[in-house]
């Protein structure tokens, strides 16, 4: 179990201020990659408990849509919406734990981006995330 606390960012990151449904769920935090896509993580604390005191999959699915979306968002220099999303669970975040994801943008067209990533607990896989995101005209 990583022993971080819930109201300060880990080491290298900064508090990300969402609003609407990612502050309910949040802090989230996030950094920039050497890529310039913004990685994106939390602290596992009892909120985002499922009924066997494991993070529930459907935090795990809103942290990658929101890194994801991000990372699309970034890419594409405007805002994009999520149009499919796909994710695979590989094993469980445990409480008090700190999750992140990281955007690979894999292509980028006039109107979609592809990205995917892979949820890790330090060095341990934890789920992998793909999807397509569309961009908004202006």
């Amino acid at each position: 179990m990583t022993d971080l606390p819930t109201d300060a960012p880990p080491e290298g990151w900064e508090r990300f201020d969402g609003k609407g449904f990612v502050d309910l769920v949040g802090p989230l935090y996030c950094r920039r990659g050497a890529d310039g896509l913004r990685a994106f993580g939390f602290v596992a604390t009892e909120k985002h408990a499922n009924l066997i005191g494991l993070v529930h999959g459907g935090m795990l699915m809103t942290l990658a849509d929101r890194a994801l979306g991000v990372g699309a968002w970034d890419s594409a220099g405007s805002p994009c919406v999520t149009i499919q999303m796909d994710m695979q669970f590989l094993s469980a975040v445990k409480m008090g734990e700190f999750a992140e994801i990281a955007p690979e943008l894999v292509r980028r067209t006039r109107s979609l981006v592809f990205l995917r990533g892979t949820l890790k607990v330090g060095d341990r896989a934890t789920a992998m995330a793909s999807g397509v995101w569309k961009i908004l005209d202006d």
